[in-house]
């Protein structure tokens, strides 16, 4: 029912208006209904879930349970908690100046009871907006009992001048103000396990225990909670008798394709206009930059079990505008597109991203993070180039062979980092074979995109080990794979 809520200002205005009160699951279950069946989106900005985690979400709401959404890290689980608050009601009433959000019709603590009792249907009422219905606390080893459920305050006592035994001296903690409100505690399993045990009665009961106070105080929360999985969690666990009064454990995942992982990345990335102006990204470029994720999560260096974050890719996007953004900047402040050897300025984004097994840890951080550029190029080669075999026979022709002929006998090919746009694609330019092999791809190719596929050829080789590549200061050079052996060099 939708009410007036700057005209009713005293319960019995409220009266009048006909409210009728419910509890906060079934306001959730009542407006994620209306969506439904209006075909609505639900949980808008979230991609990849569309057809499992999303739908597990909305029967858990229609089933009022309590939820735990379980996932790797960078699996959207507090996003999907925090756009529930748009299935709540725009307004609620409440009992002006009450600590616990109480219903008006429905009262619960002394204070709200005992002014109700006093004033009737002159209690003044405030109305609390759905954006302020969201309460969230991160689970770390020193929250206690007293800052989630509630304590005695001694200052309140001594300025009431009132006896302990008096339950007007308690100060309330977060759940029991969160009445009427979705509560999320995220990272469940870091909570110590005598504070998971406080929660049983609330999640079970509705009630709080506080001190010696026998308080039934019938709460009317939705909770939920997040956690990585329990083999990953060598902090803590969530204890059993918890996970058994919560309604609904929903697994998240990350995006099973690169065109929801770009989605997320394009969305989620914090980048200037003047940035986004100036530097064009071409889409071989986005693919490329979501594949190494993809390839973290499946490297032998890389620990599974931990996960690797969404927050790559986006980081690493910005990473990688800003590298040609610098180059631009000192080249004079025209535009630029993006190269493949920017991608080293994506190195620091992968680096804190990732944890590694003993293995990663033996080949270094920066290296694994450039064998796992290196891994995706090699994935994303053969959707543009024709495939290499690694069983070929010695002497079979391929499609590279007039190339590699030209570089085993040139004495080098040099990329420098801040290159001019001209004097870049001149250089790619000067590479004859280059072309021909480029409008041979059975893609299509944008015309802006051909410098950065130019490139991505050469490194594609690389990877092969068909060519070799150096870093040094200034920039990468290219060379045949055998020549400076036979050289001499």
């Amino acid at each position: 029912m939708k009410l007036n809520h700057t005209k009713i200002k005293t319960l019995g205005d409220l009266k009048k208006a006909g409210y009728q009160s419910q509890g906060i699951k079934d306001e959730l279950r009542g407006n994620l209904r209306s969506k439904l069946a209006k075909g609505e989106e639900t949980f808008e900005g979230v991609w990849g879930y569309e057809g499992t985690v999303i739908p597990e979400l909305e029967r858990a709401i229609l089933s009022r349970h309590n939820i735990n959404l379980l996932g790797l890290r960078g699996q959207a689980k507090t996003r999907l908690a925090r756009l529930m608050i748009h299935l709540l009601d725009e307004w609620i009433p409440v009992v002006e100046g009450s600590e616990i959000n109480d219903d008006p019709l429905q009262p619960m603590s002394r204070y709200a009871i005992e002014l109700i009792k006093e004033k009737g249907d002159k209690t003044p009422i405030s109305w609390l907006h759905k954006t302020d219905r969201f309460f969230e606390k991160l689970a770390t080893p020193d929250v206690t009992v007293a800052d989630l459920i509630g304590d005695v305050d001694p200052i309140k006592a001594a300025n009431l001048k009132l006896s302990y035994a008096d339950d007007r001296v308690i100060h309330f903690g977060m759940i029991p103000r969160a009445h009427r409100c979705i509560f999320v505690i995220n990272e469940l399993p870091d909570l110590q396990a005598r504070i998971q045990v406080s929660l049983f009665n609330i999640l079970q009961e509705g009630d709080i225990q506080i001190r010696g106070f026998k308080l039934r105080l019938p709460l009317d929360l939705q909770f939920i909670f997040t956690a990585n999985p329990e083999d990953y969690t060598n902090r803590g666990s969530i204890v059993t008798p918890l996970k058994d009064r919560i309604g609904s454990q929903i697994l998240t995942h990350y995006p099973d394709d690169i065109a929801t992982a770009r989605k997320i990345t394009e969305q989620e990335s914090q980048l200037d206009e003047r940035q986004t102006d100036a530097v064009y990204v071409p889409d071989v470029a986005k693919d490329l930059l979501e594949q190494i994720s993809f390839e973290a999560r499946n490297s032998e260096y890389v620990d599974a079990k931990s996960g690797v974050s969404a927050r790559l890719s986006i980081t690493a996007f910005e990473n990688l505008l800003s590298a040609a953004e610098h180059r631009s900047l000192r080249n004079g402040g025209d535009g630029t597109a993006v190269r493949l050897s920017d991608f080293m300025g994506v190195v620091p984004a992968i680096t804190g991203k990732i944890e590694l097994v003993y293995e990663g840890e033996q080949e270094g951080a920066g290296s694994v993070a450039e064998i796992l550029i290196e891994d995706a190029v090699k994935t994303i080669f053969p959707l543009y180039f024709p495939k290499i075999d690694k069983l070929e026979k010695k002497d079979a022709e391929t499609p590279y062979d007039d190339l590699l002929h030209w570089f085993f006998n040139a004495e080098g090919f040099d990329i420098l980092d801040n290159d001019t746009d001209k004097e870049y694609k001149e250089k790619l330019d000067s590479i004859p074979h280059l072309n021909s092999l480029l409008n041979s791809s059975e893609s299509d190719i944008i015309p802006a995109d051909s410098y950065f596929l130019k490139e991505l050829l050469l490194w594609g080789l690389v990877a092969h080990k068909k060519l070799s590549k150096h870093r040094f200061n200034q920039g990468y050079q290219f060379k045949d794979l055998y020549g400076s052996f036979i050289s001499g060099l």
